[in-house]
């Protein structure tokens, strides 16, 4: 089978700061790949250079072949991203936002329309269609957000932090939908703080620290290799972040003085 994104030897700097130092990556079509590590471990940058969103790096970046800085329409003609942060043009209604996407993928506007009105629909927003998203809640927001970013019928669909904002039901929802994606041979990757969900839904866990990558497998690989519990667990040994528990009591001692 052919990988459906590769990496080589991926770098990046801001400035003299190297963020990433050589990252090796061969992602199969249908996979769900978790993608965690602390804050400035790079994960954020690594799905911008993915997404074509950072176009100056060194090594090689493929999806589907195409090398992303030699090829970036063409990539983003085959993806969907839902960025943890981002701009969503709130004065539009959700069914006029859906419109201007079909335009930019050169869809049929009507066919996004109808596409976008069934999946707001599911998510419980049908009868909020042609309201401004200015009066919106973050939640109602994300759930327009994680919309947009699969309407298209992408080929590999890029979450970074996609909970944010949600209910419970809805992230229910959502994890069962990205099942369902994958089974039908969607290419997930997906980068999230929470343990948990990326412990249930993911069949491939990558965690990255300081810019390498430092344990790459499925669940129990990566729990027989450290001899852990939970996938927390084994963060916690693999990043060097033991003491929380310290801090923990620190904390608590700190304001009960």
């Amino acid at each position: 089978m052919e990988p459906i994104l590769q990496t080589r030897n991926l770098t990046k700097y801001y400035g003299k700061n190297q963020v990433l130092k050589g990252i090796d990556l061969t992602v199969l079509p249908g996979q769900i790949i978790g993608y965690i590590g602390p804050n400035g471990a790079g994960k954020s940058t690594t799905i911008k250079i993915l997404t074509g969103l950072l176009t100056e790096y060194g090594g090689e970046v493929k999806v589907k072949g195409m090398e992303v800085a030699e090829q970036p329409l063409a990539v983003k003609q085959l993806i969907g991203y839902v960025p943890e942060n981002a701009v969503i043009y709130d004065v539009l209604t959700p069914t006029e936002y859906f419109r201007f996407l079909g335009s930019l993928y050169q869809k049929s506007s009507a066919a996004m329309e109808k596409k976008g009105d069934e999946l707001l629909r599911i998510f419980g927003l049908y009868a909020q269609r042609d309201d401004r998203m200015t009066s919106f809640s973050k939640g109602m927001k994300q759930k327009v957000l994680l919309i947009s970013g699969m309407l298209h019928n992408p080929d590999i669909i890029f979450f970074d932090e996609p909970l944010s904002g949600l209910d419970a039901n809805s992230v229910i929802l959502l994890k069962e939908i990205l099942q369902q994606l994958s089974k039908a041979g969607k290419t997930l990757f997906y980068s999230s703080h929470i343990m948990e969900v990326v412990e249930k839904i993911c069949d491939r866990i990558i965690l990255i620290n300081q810019g390498t990558i430092v344990a790459d497998g499925t669940f129990a690989d990566l729990q027989a290799q450290q001899h852990s519990g939970s996938l927390e667990q084994l963060f916690n040994q693999l990043t060097g972040n033991n003491e929380h528990i310290a801090l923990a009591d620190e904390f608590v001692q700190i304001i009960r003085d």
